[in-house]
């Protein structure tokens, strides 16, 4: 039986990110904001298909946000209420259920998050205009950009060492990796192509070539960033591959 520490903690990291979903939503009634944030989508942004935003962009440049907080609210759902079936019906009248949170948090929850904290403060370090530029000081607060960028990691490693999660083979995985991956790079071209902007600056200082490239590593430092979250699990719970079917 899920132990009650875990759920309650899964309660609070869900209420935490819902919070955060709440007051990314409502920066869009601030009369100054929308002068920043005017057109395409917050959803455009990595670090936002993580809480959940708007319609943001101007001056050139985007908020991040969205994706991470998005994705990471519906894990902390899922995984709250495999919490709450579990001690009602048991384990076996919910392996769906488990083995979808399991996948959600293999594919996209651990990678995506730590890909964002390494590659957001990587960029802000060397070059905080390619990624975060100034004048977003002025509109988000020094707290909700840790929040975003900062705090995701160490909730997701603290996720990695609570509970076991079983893994997909590593074809499986790494093949619904990359498609995930080429569907957040779609989502970037198409909002390119509308907006005439790019969702991150360091984007427009790049060739035809030097994005192929770019996206190219990331996802090669995605793919072994999904590798690393397999390994760690395994260090902590042994092997927690799922099962290949048996064929007849």
């Amino acid at each position: 039986m899920t132990k009650t520490s875990t759920c309650i903690y899964h309660f609070l990291v869900l209420s935490w990110y819902t919070f955060l979903n709440y007051y990314i939503s409502q920066e869009g009634k601030d009369k100054v904001k929308p002068k920043i944030f005017a057109n395409g989508a917050r959803w455009k942004y990595l670090t936002l298909l993580n809480l959940l935003k708007s319609r943001t962009a101007g001056f050139g440049i985007y908020q991040p946000g969205s994706f991470r907080q998005l994705l990471q609210t519906i894990f902390y759902g899922v995984t709250c209420l495999d919490d709450v079936l579990k001690r009602i019906k048991g384990r076996k009248d919910i392996k769906f259920l488990t083995a979808f949170r399991d996948l959600l948090f293999a594919i996209l929850a651990f990678p995506v998050s730590t890909f964002v904290f390494l590659a957001f403060w990587i960029l802000f370090l060397y070059n905080r205009d390619l990624i975060y530029p100034k004048v977003l000081d002025t509109v988000i607060p020094a707290w909700l950009n840790h929040a975003m960028h900062t705090f995701i990691f160490p909730i997701t490693l603290v996720e990695v060492v609570l509970r076991p999660h079983s893994y997909p083979s590593k074809k499986t995985g790494l093949t619904l990796l990359a498609a995930a991956n080429i569907a957040y790079i779609i989502r970037i071209l198409w909002l390119y192509f509308e907006t005439g902007t790019w969702v991150y600056p360091v984007f427009a200082k790049l060739s035809l070539m030097g994005l192929a490239a770019f996206f190219s590593l990331s996802h090669i430092f995605i793919a072994s960033i999904y590798l690393l979250g397999e390994k760690l699990n395994h260090w902590k719970w042994g092997d927690m591959r799922q099962p290949r079917k048996k064929r007849k």
